[in-house]
């Protein structure tokens, strides 16, 4: 997949230093990217007031697994002109922290031409830009994070063929009408006071208010925010005074708003305080989804992917880090795909197959030592005594104290080789008949 971006970027930049037009731009290094939006979404975008070229962003939501994309209309701002259903996402809900963590990012990001790739395995593709000027200051770590077609994911959003070439086609156009790049807001799900409220005791719940903060500031304007970063978080369409410039690792330099927006957030702001507070003295008709216990457990799922390249059993699902502090991992293996893996399944056939056989030889030998303490025991017993044979014709007169005594004594066994036999019994029913 490098090989290809790389191959495609080289590409792209020859031709635009050969002086090349619309008609001969990367758009033509694949037929697939060169698909045209239906007339039913472009007479959509006419009646929207935007023009096939005009620019576009991308919002990502994770729990309601959707891909919204916005186009900017003649006024400005901006609007929805297509929303797509999620195939595919890898992780849980939080951010990504490491390479192998299988997590797909959430945060802002940025396309530009050079990242999309017309000859993806995946169909079509386009990175997404992680890991950005935020991620890069708080460590993390990942390359290759894409939006792409195939519905296969490992840490990417994953769409079907067809729609992927329909999000495809609103970037190339938005290029080949003078955009330079493009945002894309990636969020764990729609930042409502309800669904804040919800999710409030997350381990998460920090840096989601902080993501929150863009998504205000677009649900408000209807334009892209201005992303920086500085002391190690995003700020938004803030200005830095006296030509100041933000360092995504040291302190914030004194910044400013326009005054409308400020006005405009603090009611917005207002509004959404009473419904979150709302929301909270309510029962949550729908459970918080899954999310990422932080850096300790993006590292067991890291070590889980790592035995997994190396072709180590592993199990079908990465582990998953609870509250408590306990793992849990599922106990359906994975497939094998690798001469070490499947010596070491043989390895593990072979050790259980040894455990059976020292099952069953147990089994014998205690059923050998149960017969014979059954024979000792009937050997030891003494015999019945033989009642008296009576002449023929002669009457046997028998007691009433006889009687009774012979009518109640056991009928079976003995009583030492009854006792016997029923241990024998408790013995048998241990180890299955």
């Amino acid at each position: 997949m490098i090989a290809n971006v790389a191959r495609a970027g080289l590409l792209i930049a020859t031709l635009m230093v050969a002086g090349c037009n619309e008609q001969t731009t990367f758009t033509d290094l694949s037929p697939k990217a060169n698909k045209q939006l239906s007339p039913k979404v472009v007479a959509e975008m006419k009646a929207k007031g935007m023009q096939r070229n005009a620019p576009i962003m991308a919002r990502v939501f994770k729990e309601e697994g959707k891909v919204e994309i916005w186009k900017q209309k003649t006024n400005g701002r901006y609007d929805v002109i297509a929303t797509y259903d999620i195939c595919k996402w890898s992780g849980k809900l939080g951010p990504k922290y490491i390479e192998g963590d299988r997590q797909a990012p959430e945060g802002f990001y940025t396309v530009r031409p050079a990242q999309m790739n017309p000859n993806s395995q995946y169909h079509l593709a386009f990175n997404i830009g992680y890991p950005n000027a935020y991620d890069r200051a708080n460590g993390r770590t990942g390359t290759n994070l894409m939006v792409h077609g195939a519905c296969s994911s490992s840490g990417c959003y994953s769409m079907t063929d067809e729609q992927i070439e329909q999000i495809y086609a609103f970037g190339r156009d938005a290029f080949n009408g003078g955009q330079t790049e493009f945002q894309i807001q990636a969020f764990p799900f729609r930042m409502t006071a309800a669904n804040m409220a919800r999710y409030r005791n997350d381990p998460n719940y920090a840096f989601w208010k902080m993501l929150k903060e863009g998504y205000d500031n677009f649900e408000i304007t209807k334009v892209p925010p201005k992303v920086d970063v500085c002391e190690k978080r995003y700020v938004f369409n803030q200005v830095p005074e006296g030509g100041a410039a933000f360092s995504p690792t040291s302190a914030c330099p004194a910044s400013s708003q326009p005054d409308s927006l400020k006005t405009a957030y603090q009611s917005y702001q207002s509004s959404y305080d009473a419904a979150f507070n709302s929301a909270v003295g309510k029962s949550e008709k729908i459970a918080p989804k899954p999310a990422i216990a932080g850096i300790k457990e993006a590292k067991l799922v890291q070590e889980w992917t790592h035995k997994r390249a190396r072709g180590e059993r592993v199990p079908i699902e990465p582990p998953s880090l609870q509250a408590d502090g306990s793992i849990v991992e599922t106990a359906r293996m994975g497939r094998i795909d690798s001469p070490a893996g499947k010596r070491m399944a043989a390895l593990e056939a072979a050790e259980a197959e040894k455990k059976k056989i020292a099952e069953e030889k147990q089994r014998a030998a205690d059923e050998k030592k149960a017969a014979i303490a059954l024979a000792k025991a009937q050997k030891a017993a003494p015999a019945p005594a033989q009642p008296a044979t009576a002449d023929a014709g002669q009457i046997t007169i028998v007691p009433p104290e006889a009687a009774t005594t012979a009518a109640g004594a056991p009928a079976e066994q003995p009583g030492i080789l009854g006792n016997v036999r029923k241990r024998l019994a408790g013995i048998t029913n241990i180890f299955g008949s």
